[in-house]
């Protein structure tokens, strides 16, 4: 009887009409998609075609050949090597600073109850009201006269100083979802702090640092803006910077650009998919508890 029971509660869960709402949804959410795939298409469309098939054929119509000769002059124009070393240092130490960073302070300001801890959340705030985008001559003339230019630790210390207010604001929002019964019962037992938040608090948000992870990887992968403003080495230039020398005023190679473009954005969709699971976890719950 408890086998029939359940096997009827599934076929009505499964045999629940297909309303028109549904329908509507889903055509929605189609089209949504579609949007958002179409200039990804362009892009990769234009990276296997000629500079002749570029102006003279539809961004639609698909190459007669794929020209794999644009990602090898895309390889060489870009300078891989130094370029995408330069990017997955500055991306892989500030995203790990940021993490170690965030998730300990926020931590901090969820457990304390002082007024300073309370004065600290509004000030990470606060920080996240300012873009950093309007501080380019205060943060340049701080980095300049700190030495921090043209440095790799130099950028490193501007990525996890423009991004730590929304990572610890970010990080406080999930707080509330590690019960403080476990962190009791660790004290209890003799954990220190230290090891009560590697141990007890760290693995129960997991969601939480994959989200943190992914955001912060995204913009600093894909900045240019601060990565302009504080490397004039060529030595030190991240990818951005170099796609970005491919289109000029004077003679711009578009589908070198694409190439290196679908090239530059591997990196970040690999980790992505990597974290993809725990991060719609930590989205659903910061939905939630928000």
């Amino acid at each position: 009887m408890a086998k029939f029971g359940r096997s009827k509660q599934s076929e009505d869960i499964t045999s629940k009409p297909y309303t028109m709402s549904t329908f509507a949804v889903q055509v929605v959410m189609t089209v949504v998609a579609l949007v958002f795939l179409f200039p990804l298409f362009v892009i990769l469309n234009y990276s296997f075609k000629t500079k002749k098939e570029l102006y003279l054929t539809s961004p639609l119509k698909l190459p007669d050949s794929l020209q794999w000769a644009n990602y090898e002059a895309a390889l060489k124009k870009l300078n891989l090597t130094t370029t995408f070393t330069n990017t997955f240092i500055y991306t892989a130490i500030s995203v790990l600073l940021l993490a170690l960073l965030c998730g300990v302070t926020a931590w901090a300001i969820s457990r304390g109850k002082g007024k300073f801890f309370k004065f600290s959340f509004v000030y990470f705030v606060i920080g996240i009201l300012i873009p950093f985008q309007a501080l380019f001559l205060p943060i340049y003339t701080i980095g300049y006269k700190m030495h921090l230019t043209n440095t790799r630790y130099g950028i490193i210390f501007m990525y996890v100083a423009t991004g730590i207010s929304f990572g610890v604001f970010l990080m406080n929002s999930f707080m509330s979802t590690v019960p403080l019964e476990l962190e009791e019962a660790a004290r209890i037992d003799g954990c220190s702090v230290v090891k009560t938040y590697f141990v007890i608090v760290f693995p129960l948000l997991k969601p939480a640092f994959a989200t943190l992870i992914i955001m912060q990887a995204f913009q600093i992968w894909n900045d240019y803006l601060l990565a302009s403003l504080y490397v004039s080495k060529k030595g030190l230039k991240t990818l951005t910077v170099a796609i970005q020398s491919l289109f000029s005023a004077q003679a711009s190679d578009y589908t070198t650009a694409m190439a290196a473009i679908v090239v530059s954005v591997l990196p970040i969709s690999i980790l992505f998919l990597s974290l993809q699971k725990y991060f719609i976890k930590g989205m659903t719950v910061g939905a939630v508890k928000g």
